[in-house]
């Protein structure tokens, strides 16, 4: 059993799931879900049946790539962003963000009214923990957990956190497909064109060595950098990564880097792959009739936060893609809406994906303590 949870078999299957997912987009029927959905798919059924670790019972490898790899290909991919595109998208998806945000509040206001007795006094805790990750992300959700010692409440933490990995890996399935069914609906053109998010630049592009040996340096060199410095300016080093790959991005020896884009979207692929690793349904056996209220309890939370991003996204006539990433932004974060950004062809929103994202990093823990109180 040893060889099947290591590492290496790990990461092999990964890369194999990767590579499956890539396959059955080009080559069959199921192109229509996209290999982003396949990856969380494929890497859902295979840890569900054993094959590898699953969230319970996490490999090593999984921390790696939410540390390392994340971070990595959300610089990759930004090496290749105008900044003219924030300018035209940044607001638009400032206001949605902030939007489904209230939504996230007023969701958690309504479930904990209806669920709230089914968990006593730790109702109010919860509220702050579900309200922080529907905002900002795991580290809001941890910072509120530890304040009120959640983590010792042994299955009810862990029915929470299981429902959260489940509903996370569903709502990125939901984001990618929405936006093609709102548009047969009510059609809406994109207000932002990507300046180059057709398919045929990967498959067209070869990889330089030259290249690779070059990117591969300046992003760990970054990753290293923006550590150093967010400890000593106390501040998330996502931000000081996002600001130097912006920067790099505007000078001219970097823009003719294509190979940036295909390594940042080969990560991409790998960090989905951990997001369906981390959907286990076994989890959630033995938890009791507890699972069933947190599912609803959740479920109505991001129900609620996306009815009210919804409506804010029709009466301002924004794009159904912008308002599907920005709701990944509140609930699955920056590296989730940049994925989602990537998976829609919509390069244009890469940054204001990543930024948003950031931004509900610092908000989400002050408005998770203010719902413990509300």
């Amino acid at each position: 059993m040893g060889s099947f949870s290591s590492p290496l078999f790990v990461l092999t299957v990964l890369f194999f799931n990767i590579f499956l997912s890539i396959y059955l987009e080009r080559k069959t029927a199921l192109k229509h879900i996209g290999a982003s959905l396949l990856a969380i798919i494929i890497t859902a059924i295979t840890a569900n049946i054993g094959l590898i670790p699953s969230a319970s019972n996490p490999s090593i490898v999984y921390d790696h790539i939410f540390t390392y790899i994340a971070p990595a290909s959300i610089f990759l991919l930004l090496l290749g962003v105008n900044l003219k595109d924030l300018k035209v998208a940044g607001a638009p998806m400032l206001i949605l963000f902030l939007v489904g945000s209230i939504g996230t509040c007023l969701g958690v206001y309504v479930a904990n009214n209806l669920f709230g007795d089914e968990f006593g006094a730790l109702s109010s805790p919860i509220a702050g923990m579900i309200t922080g990750t529907y905002t900002g992300g795991s580290l809001n959700f941890n910072a509120i957990a530890i304040h009120y010692k959640m983590i010792e409440q042994g299955v009810l933490y862990t029915s929470i956190v299981a429902v959260d990995n489940i509903l996370t890996a569903v709502w990125m399935a939901v984001t990618i497909t929405l936006p093609i069914a709102l548009n047969k609906v009510i059609k809406r053109g994109k207000k932002v064109q990507a300046a180059s998010s057709v398919d045929d630049e990967y498959e067209s592009s070869s990889l330089s060595i030259h290249a690779v040996s070059i990117l591969t340096f300046v992003t760990g060199a970054a990753m290293v950098f923006s550590d150093w410095m967010a400890e000593m300016l106390n501040v998330p080093s996502i931000l000081i990564l996002t600001t130097i790959a912006l920067i790099l991005a505007q000078v001219k020896f970097f823009q003719g880097f294509k190979e940036s884009k295909i390594l940042g979207l080969f990560l991409i692929y790998l960090f989905l792959s951990v997001v369906g690793a981390y959907c286990e349904l076994s989890a959630l056996s033995g938890a009791g009739e507890i699972v069933i209220y947190v599912l609803l309890y959740l479920s109505l939370v991001i129900f609620i936060h996306f009815m009210i991003i919804l409506l804010a996204g029709w009466l301002l006539k924004y794009d159904w893609e912008m308002v599907s990433v920005a709701s990944q932004a509140n609930v699955g974060g920056s590296s989730s809406a940049l994925a989602l950004a990537r998976s829609l062809k919509r390069d244009d929103l890469l940054l204001a994906a990543v930024l948003i994202g950031a931004l509900g990093n610092a908000i989400g823990t002050y408005l998770g303590f203010l719902m413990v109180n509300a």
